[in-house]
């Protein structure tokens, strides 16, 4: 049976996959403060297990009550509610989810963890979520390898790992053991309505001249060429940032911003990218974003008043209720900057995002691992994609599925990069470079910023994380 709890009332939407965060994100506690906290208590804390078998390979105690804590973002939560509980108590009947959502996981979530009471699977998304590197460095994460290794719940002869798009156990692994399940395949441009730019002739730019002479015509029409918010989604506009500075210098830009290599942000390619994107600040778009959140600026996408807006594929499901019926998303990769990028213009900004993990000193971590194991089922990967209009890391899961014009797009686009996709992870890593990226991003955007200042504000953070031995450093 499945408990419903009520959301608790908050602000903002997700991170991406992986992700996702925003500007003002809580301070997630150190490492060192979350092995303080916990303590004793759960560490020796009796966990709910049962016996292992071909029809129970992580070996949970079918009666075992499970509890799950989802993110109330853009994805909604009807997948958790209607799809994976009811799927996940068909198989096992006698075991009780206790679910709630929230849109500030780490306000709601992360006392709990501290006073070791944690719930046995959570999604760590949104502007609030908890630093996973912290999480993971305190012990607090499941190893997640039985999971990967078990027999796939629906697809015959597979195990889990075999079932998911490459890459996906990688974006979620820290110090070589995977910790989190990134689950919604995201890929990332410029959105933009199809049918408003087909009834003005207007054509997606693919060079930066084209983009910026479109943006000339956009604005004469009275509409806003660019937009995003800077109240709390000012990662969109840095990953977009990052993405045209891996077009221009190649993807190990973002390996060696990732790896804190000396000099990484101040590198030509970085302040290259940065000076384009600040331009399109100064002339395309609207001041009076910095002080809007995401749905504000997505609302007058929606009306026709903004032309371009930087997101990840949740974006169409996200403002369902309030797009109307002539507007037809569609997604464009970020024009080339110059004319010897490394990288082709059709390359992206792609990844498995929307992290998901196992309290390692909860309760019932086997059995939040078979509540994963449950939505990496195919069925269960189908009916996410319908609910949300976004992707999965499960291979196949959209085959013989009708879908929107946003993930059609969106699919389009990703077969177009073929292997030119690329990702970083410093974002989920360390918590102060993100924080930091956002506001220099909104600075330099918004409030007059150069791509000098940009890039050295960013080196000076990345330089302090790299020296303080406190916090736990990762590879790619």
């Amino acid at each position: 049976m499945t408990e419903i709890t009520p959301a608790t009332p908050g602000v903002d939407r997700r991170t991406l996959l992986q992700r996702a965060a925003a500007v003002g994100l809580m301070a997630a506690p150190a490492a060192g403060l979350l092995s303080a906290c916990v303590g004793g208590s759960d560490d020796t804390q009796k966990q709910a297990e049962g016996t292992k078998s071909a029809d129970n390979p992580l070996g949970l105690d079918p009666k075992a009550p499970v509890e799950i804590v989802i993110f109330d973002g853009g994805l909604g939560t009807k997948y958790a509610t209607d799809v994976d509980t009811p799927l996940y108590n068909k198989k096992w009947p006698d075991s009780k989810v206790t679910y709630s959502a929230t849109q500030e996981i780490s306000t709601v979530v992360q006392p709990r963890i501290n006073a070791g009471d944690a719930p046995d699977m959570i999604n760590n998304s949104g502007s609030k979520l908890m630093d996973m590197g912290a999480l993971v460095s305190a012990g607090q994460a499941q190893d997640l390898t039985e999971l990967f290794a078990a027999p796939s719940l629906d697809i015959a002869g597979k195990t889990v790992k075999d079932t998911l798009v490459p890459g996906t156990i990688e974006q979620g692994t820290f110090d070589g053991k995977p910790y989190a399940l990134n689950y919604a395949y995201t890929v990332f441009g410029l959105w933009h309505n199809a049918k408003l730019f087909q009834k003005n002739g207007w054509t997606v730019p693919k060079t930066w001249a084209e983009f910026t002479a479109l943006c000339d015509k956009i604005k004469a029409a009275g509409i806003t060429p660019y937009g995003y918010a800077g109240a709390n989604a000012s990662y969109y506009q840095y990953l977009v940032i990052l993405t045209s500075a891996a077009k221009i210098g190649g993807p190990d830009v973002l390996k060696n911003i990732d790896n804190l290599v000396d000099g990484a942000w101040t590198a030509e390619p970085v302040k290259q990218a940065a000076a384009a994107w600040a331009e399109i600040g100064a002339k395309y778009s609207n001041k009076s974003f910095l002080g809007l959140k995401h749905t504000e600026v997505q609302l007058q996408q929606d009306q026709d008043k903004v032309a371009f807006y930087p997101s990840g594929s949740w974006l169409e499901n996200e403002q369902a209720a309030d797009t109307p019926a002539g507007f037809e998303y569609a997604v464009s990769p970020v024009p080339s900057v110059t004319a010897s990028d490394k990288l082709p213009q059709t390359a992206i900004y792609a990844s498995a995002g929307e992290i998901y993990f196992v309290s390692s000193k909860g309760k019932n971590p086997r059995g939040g691992m078979e509540y994963l194991r449950t939505m990496l089922s195919k069925e269960a990967a189908i009916g996410f994609t319908k609910l949300t209009k976004t992707l999965t890391v499960v291979q196949g899961a959209t085959d013989g599925l009708t879908i929107s014009p946003g993930l059609t797009s969106g699919n389009d686009m990703l077969k177009a990069a073929g292997s030119d996709i690329f990702s970083y992870r410093f974002d989920t890593w360390y918590k102060k470079l993100d924080d930091e990226a956002r506001a220099a991003t909104n600075e330099l955007m918004f409030q007059g910023g150069t791509a000098d200042k940009f890039c050295q504000r960013m080196q000076k953070v990345a330089d302090a994380v790299k020296a303080d031995s406190s916090i736990k450093k990762f590879q790619r």
